[in-house]
């Protein structure tokens, strides 16, 4: 809580310079206001959080509390606790991990299995029945988004850890309930949920290297910077600025969460989150406007400061 009042305090600042450095001149319109028009063209629900990294100022706040469906963004928790638990020597991320496709149900234990047409991590299930590296099961679950990759580590890291070590970090909100594709759990409303904020801070804290170890945020880094699907935060960004992002997309919901890096060496947290769209194209598109705009509103204070 006090980061977040931190954050609120921070915004404030920011409006009030704003106001004093616009008199005598046009202004274009306030940043928020471009990313609520872009917002407005959507039909469905969005949130947007911004977080600067190196300016206490540079804060965008947009239904950041709203609870939306985790989607594969619940992937980065379940990461984190991998790593965490490697730290604290309960297994080496070069250990292997032997690839099943049965898992169980979080409502009665009942056996369910992943249908490889859902899955973009389908490489992983020419392996069945071998042992593969947890550290490439980790890469496979972020970088591809595999669902199989996701539900072997939940099995092996549980959950409900996940879940505690995020609310340790002080992403209360956050649940982390089950494994993909446990469809008696979904139909009885048990899922993973998320809020922008939330995700936000999580990715302050890889990005501060505050989390595991500087050594464990440094790989997780590295891996989130291998993604896959760039539609959204890097679609519209010069090639020179490098992203480390989670998607998440299922019908009607369209995410995009990570660090963008700058080439001045500055850093923002952002966090797209989706819900309730008619067109899950029109959340891609207008996830990618948004982050678009953002860059260009961080660029020009960087050459108006002359970096």
């Amino acid at each position: 809580m006090n980061f977040y009042r931190t954050v609120l305090k921070g915004l404030t600042v920011s409006l009030l310079v704003l106001s004093a450095t616009s008199c005598n001149r046009e202004e274009a319109p306030p940043l928020r206001d471009q990313i609520m028009d872009v917002i407005n063209t959507v039909d469905g629900d969005m949130a947007v959080v911004m977080l600067g990294m190196d300016d206490a100022a540079g804060h965008v706040l947009i239904n950041e509390n709203e609870r939306f469906h985790a989607a594969s963004t619940m992937k980065t928790p379940v990461m984190i606790e991998a790593f965490k638990q490697a730290e604290e020597g309960k297994f080496s991320l070069e250990d292997s991990i032997l690839v099943k496709n049965e898992f169980s149900s979080i409502v009665d234990g009942s056996p369910f299995s992943l249908s490889i047409d859902r899955d973009w991590g389908d490489a992983l299930y020419d392996k069945l029945g071998t042992r593969v590296p947890m550290r490439d099961v980790i890469y496979d679950m972020i970088t591809r988004s595999g669902n199989l990759a996701t539900n072997l580590m939940i099995d092996l890291v549980g959950a409900e850890n996940a879940n505690r070590t995020m609310h340790d970090l002080g992403a209360v909100n956050i649940q982390v309930l089950r494994g993909v594709e446990d469809m008696k759990a979904f139909d009885q409303g048990l899922n993973n949920e998320t809020t922008a904020m939330d995700l936000a801070i999580i990715y302050r804290e890889i990005a501060g290297r505050s989390v595991v170890s500087e050594q464990a945020c440094d790989e997780m880094i590295a891996i989130l910077k291998d993604q896959h699907f760039r539609d959204m935060i890097p679609a519209g960004l010069p090639d020179d600025v490098q992203v480390a992002h989670k998607t998440g997309s299922i019908t009607g919901v369209k995410h995009d969460s990570g660090i963008v890096y700058l080439p001045d060496g500055r850093s923002y947290v952002l966090v797209i989150l989706s819900k309730n769209l008619s067109n899950n194209d029109d959340g891609r598109d207008a996830g990618a406007e948004i982050s678009r705009l953002i860059y260009e509103h961080y660029n020009s204070r960087s050459v108006q400061a002359g970096l």
